[in-house]
């Protein structure tokens, strides 16, 4: 077992933790980068970037944060793979433990964002960019004029389908009970509009189109009757939320009911020289570039507060 300490450390290799080693890196702060179970973030699992400015003809997700990741190491920042396995933030400097290296920071930008919840079928994680996707904002106007499906039946669930309705010719909502978890407010909006359709009691047991690399359709079984059917759509959504990257910082620092990092003054948290940005600590936003913002502001509150103390 080794020690070494950085005056900095960004856990998570998306977006915000690229954008805060950019900065960092260009600070002369020498960060390291710890890339975790998802190197790239949930862009690396994304085909066409439309929205992210300076790319006017869009750009492929993996690129994006492979240019990322180059602009970072030019100016310095290191890169290594490694997943938290536990964290002390009570001493300083804080103690981070990777399972077969320990290693200290004066400070700690968690970058660590937010994994999709999917259903976990072979055939959804092969047509994932191919028509199946966790973020109705990101790629809904791929659909334009199409026919899609959502599937779930809490408030994120609503929220995907009445904006992909700016899009598709129909939305069908796929739940696999009869029941709601959403707000009243919410389902009631969704079964308002005359594009969405709503199916209950069913249950996605395949997506169709593997071997066409583009989504077709969809194998349904009725939860009550075990029959099953099929759904001709071009593509689907899975609106069944987002699980954040911070379990390992229960009781070190302040999270909510979901587990999403608690901030104040946009990036601290309440711990001194702790900062979270990107999705472990945005449950709202959820986009390339509010992560990328919120990671130059993290990378800022590290200089200052190493300034501060006397580095």
């Amino acid at each position: 077992m080794t020690e070494a300490i950085f005056d900095t450390v960004i856990l998570g290799s998306g977006c915000a933790g690229l954008t805060a080693a950019i900065y960092t890196a260009r600070a002369n702060l020498n960060p390291l980068v710890l890339e975790g179970h998802e190197p790239g973030g949930q862009l690396s699992i994304t085909t066409l970037v439309e929205n992210f400015p300076g790319w006017p003809e869009g750009i492929q997700g993996p690129e994006l944060i492979d240019n990322m990741r180059k602009q970072a190491s030019r100016f310095g920042a290191q890169f290594r793979l490694g997943h938290l396995v536990k964290a002390d933030l009570s001493k300083r400097p804080f103690v981070l433990d990777l399972g077969r290296e320990v290693i200290h920071a004066r400070t700690l930008i968690i970058a660590s964002g937010a994994s999709a919840r999917w259903l976990g079928l072979p055939s959804e994680q092969a047509l994932i960019g191919h028509g199946v996707s966790s973020c109705a904002t990101c790629d809904g106007f791929f659909f334009s004029g199409k026919e899609i499906a959502v599937v779930g039946g809490g408030d994120s669930a609503m929220e995907e389908a009445l904006f992909l309705t700016r899009f598709a010719t129909k939305v069908t909502l796929l739940h696999r009970r009869d029941h709601f978890r959403a707000s009243r407010i919410m389902l009631e909006r969704a079964m308002a509009h005359p594009k969405i359709e709503f199916r209950t009691n069913v249950s996605v047991e395949e997506v169709l189109g593997v071997e066409e690399k583009d989504v077709r359709g969809v194998r349904l079984r009725d939860t009550v009757t075990g029959e099953e059917s099929e759904l001709a759509i071009s593509g689907l959504f899975l609106g069944i939320g987002h699980e954040p990257n911070a379990g390992m910082f229960a009781g070190q620092i302040d999270l909510d009911d979901d587990g999403y990092i608690r901030t104040h003054d946009q990036v601290h948290t309440r711990v001194p020289g702790v900062y979270a940005c990107g999705d472990v600590q945005d449950r709202r936003y959820r986009q390339a570039i509010t992560a990328a913002g919120s990671g130059c502001m993290a990378a800022l509150e590290v200089e200052k507060f190493l300034e501060e103390h006397g580095r």
